[in-house]
């Protein structure tokens, strides 16, 4: 199976894998986002503990971890070995248990179907050549009746402006590079891949980021970074 990844990406978040813990760090801001995320996951799956998670592109597992304190059984994901180490030493660190793999959604996908009740796959799919892939994965990967939270970036000028210009260039909250503005996705697109790979949508939320103050909130705002909440008939 040839893996959905670029080769590229890998190496760009391998170069920040050891200081993907730091809050002040080049992942600042996912450790700002990361509670408004947990609070919707939590929500959607109607709460998190003994539930089979997969968390899928978990990264340095910011995610992964607060899903394990909050009770959730977690196999993270990932096809960046670096960041995947990183992770496992700060599993260590947390006293936490959560079994990290270096594997595709779509490999694990083939090997685990309709294993897990809940499957979370966030700031993943503008980062992969065929993200309408990666979501059939994570439907297979889900049991019938099952959760699935997805979340990226609109594709718009105010996206744009916001989540490159600004947090890239001008403030400098994540390193140059990180996106690729022809990747964002819009939510029509992510409908459309979501119905196609068999799921219902029951809800989308914006997620608002102020790097000013240095916080974020769920709102009904989808124009720069949103989650998508589906299910599995």
């Amino acid at each position: 199976m040839t893996p959905n990844v670029d080769p590229g990406e890998i190496a760009r978040f391998g170069r920040i894998a050891s200081d993907w813990w730091d809050p002040r760090g080049a992942m600042g801001p996912l450790h700002t986002l990361n509670p408004a995320r947990l609070s919707y996951i939590e929500k959607a799956a109607g709460g998190l503990d003994g539930k089979r998670t997969v968390d899928v592109g978990c990264g340095g597992g910011i995610l992964s971890e607060a899903l394990a304190a909050r009770g959730a059984q977690v196999l993270g994901i990932d096809l960046a070995e670096e960041v995947l180490h990183a992770a496992r030493l700060h599993m260590k660190e947390s006293k936490l248990t959560i079994e990290y793999r270096a594997i595709s959604a779509e490999a694990l996908a083939a090997e685990r179907p309709e294993a897990f009740d809940l499957v979370t796959c966030l700031e993943l799919l503008e980062h992969v050549p065929d993200p309408a892939s990666a979501i059939t994965a994570c439907a297979r990967l889900a049991r019938p009746g099952g959760t699935l939270v997805f979340s990226t970036l609109n594709r718009n000028p105010k996206a744009y402006v916001l989540a490159i210009l600004g947090a890239e260039y001008l403030l400098k909250l994540i390193p140059r590079g990180t996106h690729d503005y022809a990747k964002f996705i819009r939510p029509s697109e992510l409908e459309h891949w979501t119905r196609s790979a068999g799921l219902e949508v029951l809800d989308i939320r914006g997620l608002r980021y102020n790097p000013l103050l240095n916080t974020a909130r769920l709102c009904d705002d989808v124009d720069v970074n949103y989650l998508m909440h589906c299910r599995k008939p």
